[in-house]
C-alpha cells in the first residue's frame, strides 16, 4: 500500500507551508462553524472552511510544479514578517533560563547579560549608555 501510495504521489506537487494553512485555517473555519449554529453566519464559514480544505488537497495533488512553487513562496513573502515575530519570540524564550534580557534605557536596545553574576554594570553596544542591573 505504501509503495502505491508513493506511485501515485510522484510528479505531484506534495505538502507545503502554504496547504498546511489552508488546512489548518479551513478546519478553523468549520469547527466555528458549529459555534453560528442555524444562522446564515455559520453557512458561510460552514462552506468557506470546506473549500479551503479542498483547494489544499488541490495543491497537493496538482503537477503544475512551477505555479505551486510560485504560490508558496509568494506566502512566505507575505507572511515573513509574522513568522520572524514568532520565531525570535521563542527564541527568547529559550534564552531565558540562561541569560537575563535586559533593554537599555536611552536608545531601547536589547540586550542579553548572563544570570548568576550579581549586580554589574551593563554598557550598551550601540550607544555607549551605562547602567546597573542584578543578573
Amino acid at each position: 500500500m505504501k509503495e502505491k501510495l508513493i506511485r501515485f504521489m510522484q510528479g505531484r506537487y506534495g505538502i507545503d507551508q502554504l496547504s498546511k494553512f489552508l488546512l489548518l485555517s479551513g478546519l478553523v473555519a468549520v469547527v466555528a462553524s458549529s459555534v453560528f449554529v442555524n444562522n446564515i453566519v455559520g453557512l458561510i464559514f460552514y462552506i468557506l472552511g470546506w473549500a479551503l480544505v479542498i483547494f489544499c488537497y488541490f495543491r497537493a495533488f496538482s503537477r503544475n510544479v512551477q505555479k505551486r512553487y510560485a504560490e508558496n513562496q509568494v506566502f512566505l513573502t507575505k507572511t515573513y514578517r509574522v513568522r520572524s515575530f514568532f520565531h525570535r519570540q521563542k527564541n527568547i524564550w529559550q534564552q531565558r533560563r540562561v541569560y537575563h534580557i535586559y533593554t537599555c534605557p536611552s536608545c531601547k536596545q536589547k540586550i542579553r547579560i548572563p544570570r548568576g553574576k550579581g549586580r554589574i554594570e551593563v554598557r550598551c553596544p550601540k550607544c555607549g549608555a551605562t547602567f546597573i542591573k542584578k543578573s
